[in-house]
């Protein structure tokens, strides 16, 4: 009978896969011995593998050159990264590495863009996308990046009042985009995106204020899906829309020449997850190609800002199962050494699942569990994996630790739960770890963050030591 966990995993998946295997110490992620980790940093910790980002960004960038070389596409491809994903130097620092852009969000945004700059890590070759909605901050530091001689800082406008905004700060001639309000999905509670401005809406918009502004180029139209890019017809619909939008505009600006296609890849949070990257790339291409023959406009350039896609699947974090409670009959309680409300603020707050692993003791027994956190939240707990509902585990024992992994969590989960800031019921957040290859394609660590203390804290709250 086939009881052991690895047994569970063989009978469910493809095992193993790419970036998992099975060594001799347990579970491997992308080569790494994840228990000689927890053995010399301990657990909790949250863990960033840097070469995969660079990886992903190589993926995408080829996926479109195939598609552009296969459709006999005119226009060029730019793959931006949306800081919001992951502020972090040391993400940037590598996604940076791959001659990409940057799409910002927030005023603050524009600092980490003018330290790139002093660093060399970017030019005002390098497009800066100021995506958001833009007030006095926010528009000051936008109109000083241009006003310094970086023209390819390209605004999106997000409503009726920021030409006039940056007009007043703005020294000289600039660029900007408009977003398209996108219809949301069916089971949204809202029909239409806050952000950016109705389809109906944009060609009056760009005829009031942009058209006859001699100091106004508009350069880009900005098409977001907040679902991502997915093979569903709600998205193929949406794009169809913004795709009419943009040749009928085309029409009457010549300047107009990018569109940018945000909305992010989905990323793996399943061993069963499926996607045709290639595919999806071929298919929106080509629709491009067509809209545009037949309303008899050349193609635009093609933008894409990947934040989750860039880092998501960069990212881990391993805890350990401390105790086991059973509170009735049927369920019983895996107690991890840390809080999911405050490290994977996600499962939280939008039910999101990651790909969830045993990271020792595959050859043990597996029974069925649900995970709990440290905190006294009753919504502090994990119970299901995005391929099925339930969680299984190899068996509790106090004599013999369990250690589990959750991987591909780099996008969002820091600045979400407040990273370095207070965290509920003050469990202090994990160690984090730095993960690269050298020269020579050997791994190496680096401590970037110590868990934190309860006197940084304390400090937080206003005590005095």
């Amino acid at each position: 009978m086939n009881t052991k966990y690895i047994d569970l995993i063989d009978q469910t998946y493809y095992f193993p896969q790419k970036e998992f295997k099975l060594g001799e110490n347990g579970l491997e992620f992308h080569g790494i011995d994840l228990m000689e980790m927890v053995e010399k940093y301990g657990a909790p910790l949250k863990f960033t593998y840097l070469p995969k980002i660079s990886e992903n960004i190589k993926l995408a960038k080829k996926w479109f050159a195939n598609a552009i070389n296969k459709n006999d596409y005119k226009g060029n491809y730019n793959y931006c990264y949306c800081t919001k994903s992951s502020h972090f130097k040391h993400v940037l620092n590598e996604a940076l590495k791959n001659d990409i852009h940057i799409e910002t969000s927030s005023a603050f945004d524009i600092d980490i863009v003018q330290n790139l700059k002093a660093q060399g890590k970017i030019t005002d070759e390098t497009y800066v996308i100021c995506n958001g909605f833009k007030r006095d901050q926010y528009i000051e530091k936008i109109a000083k990046l241009i006003n310094e001689g970086h023209e390819n800082c390209i605004p999106i406008i997000d409503n009726y009042e920021e030409i006039e905004l940056l007009s007043d700060s703005i020294e000289e001639d600039f660029k900007v985009g408009i977003r398209i309000a996108s219809e949301e999905e069916p089971k949204f509670e809202f029909y239409t995106s806050r952000l950016g401005i109705g389809y109906k809406n944009i060609i009056p918009f760009y005829e009031e204020q942009i058209k006859n502004n001699e100091r106004v180029e508009l350069k880009m139209l900005h098409f977001f899906i907040n679902t991502g890019i997915r093979d569903t017809a709600y998205y193929w619909n949406e794009l169809v829309k913004c795709l009419k939008v943009y040749v009928r505009l085309k029409k009457i600006c010549p300047t107009l020449d990018s569109l940018n296609i945000g909305g992010g890849f989905p990323i793996k949070n399943s061993l069963a997850f499926e996607y045709d990257y290639q595919y999806m790339i071929d298919e929106i291409i080509n629709q491009i190609n067509i809209t545009c023959a037949e309303w008899e406009v050349p193609v635009p350039h093609i933008f894409t800002e990947f934040g989750s896609f860039t880092v998501g699947e960069s990212g881990g974090a391993i805890y350990e199962v401390l105790y086991q409670k059973q509170q009735n009959d049927r369920e019983k309680w895996n107690m991890i050494n840390s809080s999911f409300i405050t490290t994977l603020p996600d499962t939280w707050a939008i039910s999101k699942r990651f790909i969830m692993l045993a990271v020792n003791r595959w050859h043990d027994e597996y029974e069925r569990v649900l995970l709990g956190g440290m905190t006294c939240d009753s919504d502090d707990y994990y119970n299901s994996e995005q391929h099925m509902a339930a969680i299984y585990l190899p068996k509790f024992r106090k004599e013999k630790p369990l250690y589990i992994g959750f991987f591909n969590t780099g996008a969002y989960q820091e600045s979400i739960g407040g990273f370095g800031g207070l965290q509920h019921c003050l469990i202090p957040s994990p160690k984090h770890i730095l993960i690269d290859r050298d020269k020579n394609n050997k791994l190496t660590y680096q401590l970037f963050s110590e868990q934190q203390t309860s006197e940084q804290l304390l400090n937080i709250l206003g005590y005095e030591h």
